[in-house]
Formats: structure tokens, C-alpha cells, sequence
């Protein structure tokens, strides 16, 4: 008996990826689509192409993928991103290591585009682990960037999943706004230094350097260098966010107590 594949996709308002992204699943047993309440079509697309849709009310990618798995019972589970896509050689690499392997977790090398390139540099090259036989995963954990709990042999599979990511610099801005605040409450909840204008230069200087120079992000053009730079900006942000966290009395407070002496002048004036 051949054994079944579920894919789960978590979406938050990607009406313009969820189809293209479904499209290459036809293969899988079952389709799931847990959606972080989007506000524009993505639930609605997703269904009228077959796909399964639940709401999920969870904050962490990894609370999201464990919350999916529940509705699932097929043998093997596949999770991929709305903005990432299978080849048919992929698919067929997977369906083969799945009817024949005794391996319970299959890895792939992802191929990242960005800015309508596809980066061989500046720490782009990875491999992410999303293809489980489902009675050995035990579940996902991990703030920002999840990591999967499970038992037994994994092996990488030799065909590149593609990933579209960064497709404009609006599309990568909603990305930092989506990571960068919870990195900074990591770092303020391990009792961080304080944050100094320094701090701010060197963090985000480093980061460019390390992306540009030290993995060799120039290699990829002006993409690459494009990339490396806002890189560096999203690590000056997450650390403007640390200082404001850290301010005592809080960046808020301080507007509290400005609005209530705006307060007391028209009381005054009365």
C-alpha cells in the first residue's frame, strides 16, 4: 500500500502565493491551510482549489505547525510556505524516498530568491528538514526560527525546494515587522545589555559585514549587496526594539504622562 502525505501550508495574507503554492501539492494525499485570520482572499483561495482551511488562533510558527499536525493522519506530513514551491523532480524524489525509505525525516536544500535572483552567497545556502513520517514527529518548538523534535535517520534529498522570498522591499519589510519584535523580547527577556548608540552601529555594521564580506554576499551582484544591507538594518532594528524595551520609565509611560499634562493646561484654562 502506498503510504500518504499530507502538506500543510500556514498563510497569513498571501492570496497571491497560496495558488501557484497548491498547485504544486496535487501530488499529496491531502492538502491543509492554517491561516492566521488573513484579511484578504488567501482562506477563500485556498478553498475553492480543495485545500482544507482552519484558523488558527496561535502566535509562533512552531505553535502553528504543531497545531496542524493535529488535523492530520495520513502516514508522512510536508510543510511548506505559501512563497515556496515543488518541482516535479522533487515531488517525485519525495514520493520515492516515502514508498521506500526507511528513513523517518526527509531534508531539503532550499533555494532562495531574492530580488528576482537566486543567491548562492551571503548565508542564504541551507537546508531545512519538512518531510516527517507523522508517528515519529513529536512536535516543533522555538520562537522564531522553529526546529522539529524527532526520532530516526533523516536524508537529504538531492532536489532544491524553491523559495520566492523577498519579492519587493515591502514584502521584506512585512517579514522584519513580522520576526524582529520577537527576537528583541528574546533578547530583553535574557536580561541583555543595555543598549548604546554604539551598540546600534556595531550590530548593524557587523551584520552587513558578516552577509557581504565573510560569506561572500557581493558575489551575488547588487542583489547581494542590496540584501546584505537591509540584513544589516533588520539587526539595528531588532535592537532599537531591545532599547525601547528597556526604557524605564517606558516610551509609553512617557506619552501617558505627556497627554495628561496637555490635560491639566486645558484644566487650567477653564
Amino acid at each position: 500500500m502506498i503510504p500518504t502525505i499530507t502538506a500543510i501550508v500556514l498563510t497569513k495574507n498571501e492570496e497571491h502565493m497560496i495558488a501557484n503554492c497548491i498547485e504544486t501539492l496535487r501530488w499529496c494525499s491531502d492538502i491543509i491551510v492554517l491561516d492566521d485570520h488573513s484579511d484578504d482572499a488567501t482562506a477563500g483561495v485556498a478553498q475553492k482549489m480543495g485545500a482544507k482551511v482552519f484558523t488558527t488562533q496561535q502566535t509562533t510558527f512552531a505553535q502553528k505547525r504543531n497545531e496542524a499536525l493535529q488535523y492530520t493522519a495520513s502516514d508522512w506530513v510536508f510543510y511548506i510556505d505559501s512563497d515556496e514551491r515543488v518541482t516535479p523532480q522533487l515531488a517525485r524524489e519525495i514520493q520515492v524516498h516515502v514508498e521506500t525509505a526507511h528513513a523517518n525525516a526527509l531534508s531539503i536544500r532550499r533555494e532562495n530568491m531574492l530580488y528576482g535572483r537566486v543567491f548562492t552567497h551571503g548565508g542564504w545556502s541551507e537546508t531545512v528538514t519538512r518531510v516527517f513520517r507523522r508517528s515519529t514527529l513529536e512536535g516543533w518548538h522555538g520562537d522564531i526560527h522553529e526546529s522539529p523534535t524527532y526520532t530516526g535517520e533523516t536524508i537529504v534529498l538531492h532536489t532544491p525546494l524553491l523559495h520566492f522570498t523577498h519579492r519587493n522591499t515591502l514584502d521584506g519589510l512585512r517579514k522584519t515587522l513580522s520576526w524582529t519584535p520577537i527576537e528583541a523580547r528574546l533578547l530583553f527577556e535574557a536580561n541583555s545589555a543595555p543598549v548604546t548608540i554604539k551598540t546600534l552601529f556595531r550590530k548593524g555594521f557587523m551584520e552587513f559585514f558578516r552577509r557581504a564580506v565573510i560569506k561572500k554576499g557581493f558575489k551575488d551582484g547588487q542583489e547581494g549587496w542590496i540584501e546584505s544591507l537591509i540584513q544589516g538594518i533588520n539587526r539595528v532594528l531588532v535592537y532599537v526594539q531591545l532599547w525601547e524595551m528597556q526604557q524605564k520609565p517606558s516610551v509609553s509611560e512617557k506619552y501617558h504622562d505627556k497627554e495628561l499634562d496637555v490635560a491639566r493646561l486645558w484644566k487650567q484654562k477653564v
